[in-house]
């Protein structure tokens, strides 16, 4: 008789953890089966993590985490999080000592966004110095969801789902210096991502704080050419 997914070859229940596939060049995913995990390569919405039906872990180097404060798509990743869980965390993956030594992001601001995610959106950080650390402690909590506390995973829509429009003001809160707030000025103005994206900067002034650096800015991003490799 084959043996099921998320059963062991002794018989022993496997915690199910979905993992978007952004995060299988990270290692994770590898040690997270080495832990004897059944990792399942997903294109998630929200999240890098998901634990079970109520939990999802966002991963964030310092820097990542850093750069996130900086051009203010950490407040739509974390608002979309706080919507489609019941208990989101945070993994900040790195030396706590970089904190306020890697950007020139001022210390109040660092304070204050950490305060913000802990506070008012109510998401634990869990602090790890690297991926090892940071498979074991995600194993743990899928673990702990699954097996412990009887919480099967799951990655269905239906748990406090993100609409099209939450989808939509996420993606638009990536731009530069747009929080979540500025994100549904610009889609009630322009109607469509797709609109947001092709206004020049005479148009994108048009929307409440928007000024002409930040309306640079944002088309400086749209149509710089990507660089990357592989």
């Amino acid at each position: 008789m084959p043996v099921k997914k998320n059963v062991g070859q002794e018989g022993c229940r496997r915690a199910v953890i979905y993992v978007d596939h952004r995060e299988n060049g990270s290692g994770i995913a590898d040690m997270l089966s080495c832990l004897s995990a059944d990792v399942r390569l997903k294109q998630l919405l929200v999240g890098d993590y998901v634990c079970s039906g109520r939990v999802c872990v966002e991963r964030k180097s310092v820097n990542d985490f850093l750069a996130s404060i900086f051009n203010q798509r950490i407040f739509g990743q974390l608002q979309a999080l706080s919507e489609a869980f019941e208990k989101p965390v945070l993994i900040i993956e790195g030396d706590p000592g970089q904190l306020f030594s890697q950007r020139k992001i001022h210390a109040n601001a660092i304070r204050g966004m950490l305060t913000a995610i802990a506070v008012d959106f109510g998401i634990p950080i869990i602090w790890t110095r690297d991926a090892e650390e940071t498979a074991a402690q995600v194993f743990w909590i899928a673990n702990r969801e699954q097996l412990l506390e009887k919480k099967g995973p799951s990655i269905r829509p239906g748990q406090k789902a993100r609409s099209v429009q939450r989808i939509q003001e996420y993606v638009v809160a990536g731009l530069p210096s747009v929080n979540s707030k500025l994100s549904r000025r610009l889609l009630k103005e322009f109607r469509s991502v797709r609109a947001v994206f092709n206004a020049d900067e005479e148009k994108l002034m048009r929307v409440d704080k928007i000024g002409r650096e930040k309306a640079r800015r944002i088309c400086e991003l749209l149509n710089c050419e990507y660089s990357g490799s592989g």
